[in-house]
């Protein structure tokens, strides 16, 4: 790390209270990770100067050796390095962070959440002992997690279907009106969690779904995000290609609009279903396996390659 770019990351320390150093911005997090610290400070009520690495590479890369800490977001108060997304986590849980930050969290009541029957009889056969209750994880993009555990110095705990949950603070945030249920599917067994607090996500639409909702005469726009030489060598009919006057169609639509996304096997649809999911679209989906899937599902007639 050259001087420069020392007394650059210093002063920014020196300058302020709480500086994290982050992928992204406070108002729009690039990374899980990030997004977990900027909504534990956040939860705290605390003011803080984040510091975006990705559009400072220099920067990036100086800060890891400035703390000698490998990972980002690194959060700093009083101009003391205090850890990653993981210490911070663990700060939060036990209460450290406030004594470390001098705030105090604001209550918080716990969460309505109801537990199916079938759901508390498979999490009650886990339990090993009476001191072991279920930790429900919500995390920043409504990923959740269920595991045995015991409650911690700051969880809050919601008594649900005779099961003992354990909640930290962000995860109770967020978790007001779940169900948890415990259903069959294809695959086997499986917890089905049902939070009406989760924000829409791109749904994937299997090829023949797809061809049965064109041929009920649905009206779903179908948006084709190759490039034009792809499209010349296969195409689904009745697709637009996502050009730059597809793209400014879009934004002008109804929020609402089915939109449906697909591309050769579904990796670049599913960016361009989650591009306008940003934009607050409601109905995106991505037709998964792409147009691969199209032709080997739906209509042997679109070549494949």
């Amino acid at each position: 790390m050259d001087a420069q770019t020392k007394d650059r990351i210093q002063s920014v320390i020196d300058a302020n209270d709480i500086v994290l150093f982050m992928k992204g911005t406070p108002d729009q997090p690039r990374c899980g990770f990030s997004a977990t610290v900027v909504q534990i400070l956040g939860s705290l009520g605390v003011p803080f100067k984040g510091v975006d690495v990705l559009a400072d590479p220099a920067i990036r890369d100086g800060i890891k050796e400035f703390s000698d800490w490998p990972t980002i977001p690194q959060l700093y108060v009083r101009k003391e390095f205090v850890g990653g997304c993981d210490i911070v986590k663990d700060m939060f849980g036990s209460g450290e962070l406030e004594e470390k930050l001098g705030v105090t969290a604001p209550e918080i009541a716990p969460p309505a959440i109801t537990v199916t029957a079938r759901a508390a009889e498979a999490l009650k056969s886990s339990l090993e002992s009476p001191d072991e209750g279920v930790r429900f994880e919500v995390g920043p993009k409504f990923e959740y997690g269920l595991s045995i555990g015991t409650r911690g110095p700051k969880d809050l705990v919601v008594e649900a279907g005779g099961i003992s949950l354990y909640l930290d603070r962000q995860s109770a945030q967020r978790a007001n009106g779940t169900t948890i249920d415990f259903v069959t599917t294809p695959e086997g067994t499986a917890f089905k969690i049902e939070n009406p607090n989760e924000p829409p996500k791109v749904k994937q639409l299997a090829p023949r779904a797809l061809a049965e909702r064109l041929k009920n005469g649905e009206e779903l726009r179908v948006y084709d995000v190759r490039t034009p030489a792809e499209r010349e060598a296969a195409k689904i009919e009745g697709t637009v290609l996502l050009d730059r006057a597809a793209q400014d169609a879009i934004m002008k639509l109804p929020k609402e609009t089915p939109l449906v996304f697909h591309c050769h096997h579904g990796g670049r649809s599913q960016q361009a279903a989650e591009h306008f999911l940003g934009f607050g679209f409601k109905n995106v989906f991505n037709l998964s396996g792409g147009i691969d899937a199209w032709s080997v599902e739906v209509d042997p007639n679109v070549p494949r390659y």
